[in-house]
């Protein structure tokens, strides 16, 4: 959002109470070293938390500032009366290389992994000011890093690490670029976005700055040759210059360390910024990395912005007066949000957005000086050094008061993102909602002001009294979303008003419409149709998403107010009435919608309900759903199934109303009579003549033990609709053959009549006969004169049936004649009968003269059975159990042991049965009963009056072996 600059009315007066309190966002502290030094510091550099330190007497300590106890103690290849004092180092961001040059000339270059500086001897006699690091480290060597020298050379060099005795490190060294005014004080390179082969290359003197952005060269292999000789040949620098001062001045180049923690997508400026310390003061300003063009530098240098040394406050004596002339500016460092200046013996940081001095303090003694500052670019820690001591300056929180300067600026959405605490972001959000107000961005405005604490009253009347009824309406979105879920009344009003305003938007896009398409005849109402789809789509947004805030009644009344039966049914279908949105589009007979709606429901009762209307439009698919539904009460549908079935006139097979009763009664097993009867009654009042539906129906139920339906309300419907067959076999299942016969002849049904009649089983044969006879006599009466043969064919239908039945019911004027062979039949039938019953008592004549002659028998038949008489089978004595006795040959058995011979000469069904009555009785079982049964099975295998010694048993036994395997074949031996 631009600034504006007639628009003041930002209250950042007040905003320094919503600073949150914290720690002091600077402050210096003298470090401790952990070991004592005997000489002083002359240079240091700092780098990926490694520190290391150039004393005196050509020491360097290397300390890993994780764990400071572990130090490296490193001497120069030469002593300082040869070399010269270390007059400065230069360490790459990664703390993997070093490169230390003296007063006299000399360069040294140590790697991470060494104790044993080595000599750049081509690099001899060039005195190095600044050194711009490869922007693809870490690497095992430099790569290629650009010098800067004093005399105003820039050299490109290639460093690698060499273990060869007489191999320089130095892989090439080529002078790339010369500055005619003077040492070159800074150098920077980094590479650009998307452009892996671009650099930009930013040079430093004390009155100059260079820009260059280009291509840069590649040789074959890595390390090859010059790769940025390309880039500053071809390329023209932009140029910031500013006058030079009567007496020299520090100049140098610095840039803004690596954001912690922070990437892109975090919605924060990942741009580096730079500053550049000359004779006029402090530029500063933003590495913007694109647009891409080659007059990039000359953009930043523009928007960069120049401190001017007379705005570093004097520096005070020891009396407390500040002294007539200011010091100059000893040296700076970025932060990522101020610049650290050092000034005479002070510390000052000044906030770059703003150039506020935020911090101002005296760290060193009169006397003392400034050795160098320094920051380690990647740990965003920055350091102090003099001869003897060594600061870190703590930084702490140091973008906590950006929301207010950006705020300020009026730059609202860069204040948004640095605002951290509630009352921090309301105060951004109020003071931007009230500066859209002010241009009339009433949108805009909805949207912060419902996140800010403005007062609810306030800002509604602003938006009602513009006549802002969208902007209102977006406020309230906001403003709803805001609200917990425990402000159950506020959100209840809120979510109502929005009912109301969304209504009046949608009429009013209506009758737009409307009216433009009634005034001109082909105006286009296309944007405004969009205009109200997007409306309608918002609202059905709107009460999905707060469905529960809205009050049914007052929603219902207030949609139905504005006459919107659409928004209704959104509504209905968002809270899930069912009701509602089922009666909407049955009374507009949308019937597919309604069966939509109905698929969704678990509620028995809406079913039932509105089962009556849809049964009767869309019969299939209700079944279809009724089926997947086993939940729901038949009984309740029945209303819906008759009324369907009495305005629907189709074939039963594809009747829905008795499909869905079948499904019932097959699937679901129900007995209960009224869904039976219901069925009964469409199948018995259906217009078609054929019965086998019903007749299938009422076979089926003959199945069970009792009917589920109830007979007298099932005859009294066949009966009325004429369903003869089935009444007369509901006749039948009740076991009323009479009047189920008497029914088929009253309607002349002959056939059926003696399917009826053929029914009463043989137990009683009288029934029988009377019922064929009633048939008889039906048929007779029915086919008059001269059909006496008919009739009597009929009788040999049944076998109880005779002549002399008929005769009665034949006229009187029948002659003899017509009849005279049947009755010749029945009269010679009568004499094959008689000469069978004379045959039949013959024998049992003669049967009775045996048994007569038997029983006299008896009286001489007897066997005498002595005390130490055995049996002839086990040797045991035969009076020990039950035994038999053949009178023929006086032989004793064992009843035990003659079953078990018997057994063996048996078939498998008679052997196993003797089985298990020999094994029953063994048990224990049912004695007498079963010990009859095994006497007569045995005499029935042995009816004989030889015993099994000397019959037809013995007789069988020929063809066995007189030794078996079960004999001691010794006995045999001769």
């Amino acid at each position: 959002m631009p600034p504006d600059p007639n628009y003041d009315d930002v209250p950042t007066a007040g905003l320094q109470e919503l600073t949150e309190s914290s720690l002091p966002m600077f402050k210096v502290e003298r470090v401790q070293l952990q070991f004592s030094i005997s000489s002083d510091f002359v240079a240091a550099q700092v780098a990926n938390n490694v520190l290391i330190l150039a004393l005196s007497t050509g020491r360097i300590l290397r300390i890993d500032l994780d764990s400071p106890g572990d130090i490296d103690d490193i001497d120069l290849p030469k002593k300082p009366q040869e070399v010269g004092l270390i007059r400065s180092m230069f360490l790459d961001p990664t703390a993997s290389h070093l490169i230390i040059t003296t007063t006299l000339g000399e360069n040294y270059y140590l790697h991470t992994q060494s104790r044993q500086p080595k000599s750049l001897s081509r690099l001899k006699g060039v005195r190095i000011e600044s050194i711009a690091w490869n922007p693809s480290l870490p690497t095992a060597s430099t790569r290629e890093i650009l010098i800067g020298a004093s005399d105003g050379n820039v050299y490109e060099v290639y460093i690698e690490l060499s273990n060869e005795l007489f191999r320089r490190e130095e892989k090439y060294i080529k002078a790339v670029y010369r500055l005619p005014d003077g040492p070159v004080a800074g150098l920077w390179v980094d590479s650009l976005p998307d452009k892996p082969d671009a650099r930009r290359v930013i040079l430093a003197t004390e009155t100059r700055l260079f820009y260059f952005t280009g291509r840069i060269g590649r040789l074959g292999q890595e390390g090859s040759g010059s790769i940025f000789t390309k880039l500053f040949e071809t390329e023209t620098p932009n140029v910031h210059e500013v006058a030079r001062d009567s007496k020299p001045v520090p100049s140098s180049l610095k840039v803004s360390p690596d954001p912690l923690g922070v990437s892109p997508a975090d919605g924060f400026e990942n741009e580096r910024s730079y500053a550049w310390l000359s004779a006029q003061g402090i530029l500063h300003g933003k590495l913007w990395t694109g647009p891409a063009s080659t007059n990039l530098g000359y953009s930043i240098f523009n928007d960069s912005k120049i401190l001017p040394k007379n705005k570093i406050p004097l520096s005070e004596n020891a009396s407390g007066r500040r002294k007539p002339a200011g010091d100059s500016i000893a040296g700076i460092l970025l932060t990522q949000w101020h610049i650290l200046c050092f000034v005479g013996t002070r510390i000052l940081a000044i906030q770059r957005l703003d150039e506020k001095i935020v911090y101002d303090q005296v760290v060193l003694e009169s006397g003392d000086t400034m050795l160098c500052l320094m920051s380690d670019q990647k740990k965003n820690t920055f350091w102090l050094l003099t001869t003897r001591d060594i600061f870190e300056i703590v930084v702490n929180d140091e973008d906590r008061d950006i929301w207010k300067i950006m705020l300020g600026a009026q730059k609202f959405d860069q204040a948004s993102l640095y605002a951290r605490s509630p009352s921090q972001k309301d105060a951004v959000a109020t003071a931007s909602g009230d500066f859209l107000i002010k241009k009339k961005r009433y949108l805009e405005a909805a949207s912060l002001y419902g996140k800010s604490s403005r007062s609810f009253e306030q800002v509604a009347l602003t938006f009602i009294d513009h006549g802002e009824q969208d902007a209102l309406r977006k406020y309230l979105l906001v403003k709803i979303s805001s609200f917990k879920k425990g402000f159950v009344m506020q959100r209840i009003m809120i979510a109502s008003w929005l009912v109301e305003i969304f209504m009046s938007k949608l009429n009013s896009l209506d009758d737009t419409i409307t009216t433009k398409a009634q005034l001109i005849e082909g105006t286009n109402t296309a944007e405004t149709k969009d205009e109200l789809g997007s409306i309608r789509k918002e609202f059905q947004d709107f009460v999905n998403k707060y469905k529960t805030d809205l009050d049914r009644k007052t929603t219902y009344d207030i949609i139905s107010s504005h006459g919107r039966e659409q928004e209704l049914l959104a509504y209905a279908t968002a809270i899930d009435d069912s009701n509602f949105v089922l009666s909407y589009w049955i009374q507009r007979e949308r019937w597919q919608e309604a069966l939509d709606v109905l698929k969704k429901q678990n509620e028995p009762e809406i079913f039932y309900k509105y089962s009556s209307v849809l049964m009767s439009h869309i019969g299939t698919d209700l079944v279809d759903i009724w089926m997947r539904h086993p939940d729901l009460n038949p009984r309740k549908l029945i209303p819906a199934l008759l009324n369907y079935n009495k305005d629907n006139n189709i074939p039963l097979p594809k009747n829905q109303a008795a499909r869905y009763l079948n499904y019932c009664i097959n699937q679901l097993q129900s007995t209960d009579p009224a869904i039976h009867n219901t069925l009964l009654s469409i199948y018995a009042s259906h217009p078609s003549s054929s019965e086998a539906a019903l007749m299938s129906y009422l076979a089926a139920q003959s199945l069970n033990p009792k009917p589920l339906y109830d007979t007298d309300f099932a005859f009294r419907l066949c009966i009325q609709h004429s369903r003869v067959q089935s009444a007369v076999h509901i006749y039948s299942s009740m076991g009323e053959f009479s009047s189920a016969v008497d029914l088929a002849l009253k309607h002349n049904e002959i056939d059926l009549a003696s399917s009826v009649a053929d029914r009463p089983t043989d137990a009683d044969p009288a029934l029988r006969k009377r019922l064929w006879l009633a048939v008889a006599k039906k048929v007779i009466n029915q086919q008059g004169v001269g059909s006496v043969k008919t009739a009597l064919d009929f009788m040999k239908r049944c076998d109880l049936l005779r002549i002399e039945d008929l005769i009665p019911f034949f006229p009187d004027f029948v002659v003899i004649d017509d009849f005279k062979e049947e009755i010749c039949s029945a009269l010679e039938s009568y004499s094959r009968s008689i000469s069978a019953l004379d045959s039949e008592m013959d024998a049992s004549a003669a049967t009775a003269e045996s048994i007569k002659n038997d029983i006299k028998q008896l009286n001489n038949r007897y066997a005498i059975v002595e005390p130490g008489e055995r049996c002839r089978v086990c040797e045991l004595p035969l009076l020990s159990r039950q035994f038999f006795v053949f009178p023929s040959c006086q032989h004793g058995f064992h009843s035990d042991c003659l079953g078990r011979k018997v057994l063996e000469g048996s078939g498998l069904t008679v052997r196993g049965r003797i089985r298990e009555l020999q094994a029953s009785i063994a048990r224990g079982g049912r004695r007498e009963k079963e010990a009859r049964e095994l006497d007569a099975l045995v005499a029935q295998q042995w009816w004989s009056s030889f015993s099994i010694l000397c019959g037809d048993f013995a007789i069988k036994l020929i063809e066995e072996p007189f030794v078996t395997e079960s004999d001691d074949k010794n006995e045999w031996a001769l």
